[in-house]
């Protein structure tokens, strides 16, 4: 076709994948993204700085929206170096960079498999296949560590098999604050919260620090048919507020990189609904804010490793046990539930010296491809060049 020639022949192109976990879309990024220097968190950090207008461009209308999610592969890190893993990824969103994304890396782990270009991924052909499980194993290097993740695969080893789970080992996950009461200004309230005055929320890190509040703290009754205009309302004056709150600023300072200490999400939760994928001992429903009011569409893995984390230092959750975590679309279709289980346990010194109990969480879901794409932008395309949001332009 002459015009897709055209458009081929210019040399400000991006290449991706799309990919929906639960209905979460991840749009790997390829090809075409700018090479970046130093470690991957200072990689992250140049990305940020020197070419935030790409992100824009990719998650944001008109080639994105609100929603969006992606995930730029980084062929070469200092762990890839070591041997440690076979390959990194910065994760990017609506407002930013994360620093881990569970349903991302469930879905960059099929895409990992299925690739055999060694332009894209230069370690490929060093994966090795497990005939007895019919998986193959790819260690990841996300900005909060070393993620390690097992795909399912077809008989041949050659491609991944969409109808069994992927699953991943989290970084090591824990609490470092349970049962927080929260004082809430009046500003900051909403009408739901009624006449109270405060709450009380757990904080807990599964590759990033969430804040889990129970559905019913917030003033709501549950998250069966829930009031998502409601609910967006409470978490745009809560989560902005969590983030600058002295106590919870305190509490989630990371051991290993001040770049990992920030209040990433809001989990409401609701533990007394879930659809039973089966072979669990049991099931619970979230609802999970982060970047500029985006919405979750999957139960959110790096959260569930944080959840499974808050369970295990509630005294909730022992070796052995495996719950199912839903999202309000897993409910409605019945299907995507993510389930996870304690696959370790250990301990982290934090910054004072104290000893946490840790987990390192088994987290399991599937990731299905939606399309491939080449994107593009003209030189005198103004509107679109670093993408937009209707509420930047009615602002």
């Amino acid at each position: 076709m002459d015009v897709l020639s055209s458009l081929q022949a210019n040399g400000r192109q991006v290449h991706c994948i799309d990919m929906h976990t639960t209905g979460e879309p991840t749009r790997i990024i390829y090809s075409g993204f700018p090479n970046l220097e130093g470690s991957l968190l200072s990689k992250r950090d140049q990305a940020k700085d020197q070419y935030d207008d790409i992100r824009k461009r990719l998650m944001s209308e008109p080639r994105g929206h609100d929603g969006m999610y992606g995930a730029i592969i980084i062929p070469e890190t200092e762990l890839v170096l070591s041997g440690e893993a076979d390959i990194g990824v910065l994760f990017t969103h609506n407002e930013g960079y994360s620093t881990m994304c569970g349903h991302a890396t469930m879905a960059l782990g099929r895409f990992l498999v299925d690739t055999h270009d060694l332009n894209v991924f230069p370690r490929r052909e060093t994966l090795k296949f497990d005939a007895d499980s019919q998986s193959i194993k790819v260690n990841l290097h996300a900005p909060c560590g070393l993620i390690r993740v097992t795909v399912p695969t077809t008989p041949d080893g050659k491609k991944s098999d969409p109808s069994r789970s992927v699953s991943f080992l989290s970084v090591p996950s824990f609490a470092p604050a349970v049962q927080l009461k929260i004082s809430i200004p009046p500003e900051v309230r909403w009408p739901e919260l009624g006449a109270r005055d405060s709450i009380v929320l757990d904080l807990s890190y599964g590759g990033a620090y969430y804040a889990l509040i129970d559905i019913e703290e917030l003033g709501f009754k549950a998250l069966k048919d829930v009031d998502l205009d409601a609910t967006t309302r409470c978490s745009q004056k809560l989560l902005p507020y969590l983030r600058t709150h002295p106590e919870i600023i305190s509490a989630i300072q990371h051991p290993e990189d001040p770049r990992l200490s920030f209040l990433y999400s809001i989990m409401i939760v609701d533990s007394k609904i879930g659809a039973n994928p089966g072979g669990v001992d049991g099931t619970e429903t979230g609802l999970c804010y982060f970047a500029d009011s985006q919405i979750d569409r999957s139960p959110t893995g790096s959260c569930v490793a944080a959840r499974v984390a808050l369970a295990y230092e509630k005294g909730l959750r022992k070796p052995g046990q495996r719950w199912a975590y839903n999202s309000l679309v897993s409910n409605k279709f019945g299907a995507g539930a993510f389930t996870a289980e304690i696959a370790g346990e250990d301990s982290i010194t934090d910054t004072q010296g104290r000893s946490i109990r840790s987990v390192v969480a088994k987290v399991g879901g599937q990731a299905f491809y939606t399309g491939a794409m080449t994107f593009t932008v003209e030189n005198e395309d103004v509107v679109s060049s670093s993408g937009f949001t209707m509420a930047s332009v009615a602002s």
